[in-house]
């Protein structure tokens, strides 16, 4: 009996959506600020303790929907990558700083404080916190994966980025 009430619920799961919090979205109305997530992969990482390259702002003529937010993309191409795979290319915890996630929270993520770590996209908030981050990636990544699944759920933030100003996305 138990045997067939357990395959029940596991049939009727298979059924449901998975569930997945919100993705940030600042005044842009687009996620990321409405820079182009798959063209970090082709920007030139700095060390650890380095600025990294700014993003690069997507256009509001390349669009694709996920996770419940338009994002933006600075070429034709580069929306067909994201649209083939989105996990991939999305920022992790929904585009929230990483660091923010680690110590429990859901803070914004600044498009221009990121750093691509085991084939991730992590962004944090502000660039004292990017040192922070910095001093312990790994333990920083494990602290934020053990807090994500509890805190997933809640609200975005609603918070702006501070001493951010986007300029993405272009109308080209």
């Amino acid at each position: 009996m138990k045997r067939v009430l357990f395959a029940a619920i596991a049939a009727a799961s298979f059924g449901l959506p998975a569930f997945a919090g919100d993705q940030y979205v600042d005044g842009t109305g687009f996620a990321v600020s409405g820079y182009d997530v798959v063209a970090y992969r082709d920007l030139a990482q700095a060390p650890v303790g380095s600025a990294q390259p700014e993003a690069v702002p997507g256009k509001a003529s390349y669009t694709a929907e996920y996770n419940g937010a338009k994002f933006a993309f600075s070429s034709a191409e580069n929306r067909d990558k994201f649209t083939a795979n989105p996990e991939y290319y999305a920022p992790q915890y929904d585009g929230h700083c990483a660091y923010g996630v680690s110590k429990g929270g859901k803070v914004p993520g600044n498009p221009n404080l990121w750093r691509i770590v085991d084939d991730k996209l992590y962004l944090n908030i502000t660039k004292n916190v990017v040192g922070f981050w910095e001093e312990d990636i790994p333990g920083n990544i494990n602290l934020a994966e053990g807090n994500w699944p509890g805190i997933e759920p809640d609200a975005a933030s609603d918070r702006v980025i501070p001493n951010f100003t986007s300029t993405a996305p272009n109308k080209g």
